[in-house]
């Protein structure tokens, strides 16, 4: 099984390279199944919309997970309890709306998706060790579902890295999202367990994380005529990880990061 994993999608032209690149590396590198953090797609850069979902699944995507910007477009309590396509994190509090995890068919295997956010500088959330130890004994690989997949959407690269090696051998990925930054440590842990502690994001680099860098500059200055963040315009990179999953054992066979585009050094 082969499985592309794509960062945050950051505003209008993150949207615009998944919408014009993703099914073109679907076909070129054999991708079986793709998955999106969608948090960051709206047009400005917050959330994700009705609008906007339905774009990245047509574009491609299998499944969108999101993170600790869920709820900033307040469109998305309408469809997020109806669509299973859309995830929010399972470990949020208690009694919001949605599904934090998805078992899905293709090509007659089971891939459960999960998504976690982290507890480190973070919302306050259901502690993440306790809740994944629990989600992993309800859905246990290979019984539950031939591959499980991992998005942790946290601040802190230790808290990720933590969560990868307390995981290994349980899951087929654990892979990061939030900072916008890709991160170099792709890697297939010691029991199988493919790894990357941030996957970046699909947006303009040519920025503060995705914001527009002179308007990010006057924040961190203080400076009164800074507006609310909106998202860079310029070209976009396409960033994520491609998993190849053994049909078998469910674990990793190979990880490879995928960089496209914009002005980050490509890896394709």
């Amino acid at each position: 099984m082969r499985i592309l994993f794509l960062g945050d999608v950051c505003g209008p032209t993150g949207m615009k390279i998944v919408k014009l690149k993703l099914k073109d590396i679907i076909k070129e590198k054999k991708i079986d199944f793709t998955i999106a953090n969608g948090e960051n797609s709206a047009e400005n850069g917050k959330g994700i919309t009705k609008k906007k979902f339905k774009e990245l699944i047509t574009a491609g995507v299998d499944v969108i997970t999101s993170g600790n910007h869920i709820w900033d477009q307040k469109e998305i309590l309408e469809i997020i309890d109806e669509e299973k396509q859309l995830i929010r994190p399972a470990n949020l509090l208690e009694g919001q709306p949605g599904r934090g995890y998805g078992i899905y068919e293709i090509k007659n295997k089971k891939i459960a998706v999960i998504n976690l956010i982290g507890n480190v500088f973070m919302k306050k959330s259901q502690d993440l060790f306790s809740f994944a130890e629990k989600i992993i004994k309800k859905i246990k690989l290979k019984k539950d579902a031939d591959f499980i997949v991992i998005d942790i959407h946290g601040e802190t690269t230790s808290e990720k890295m933590a969560l990868g090696h307390f995981l290994d051998g349980k899951v087929t990925s654990v892979v990061g999202t939030h900072t916008h930054v890709p991160t170099s440590d792709t890697q297939i842990l010691k029991n199988g367990t493919a790894y990357q502690t941030d996957l970046g994001m699909c947006g303009d680099y040519d920025s503060v994380i995705g914001m527009n860098k002179e308007n990010s500059i006057k924040k961190f200055q203080k400076d009164l005529s800074a507006e609310s963040h909106f998202p860079a315009n310029g070209q976009a990179s396409m960033s994520g990880v491609i998993v190849d999953a053994n049909d078998q054992t469910g674990l990793a066979n190979n990880i490879n990061q995928i960089i496209l585009g914009g002005n980050l050094k490509q890896k394709i």
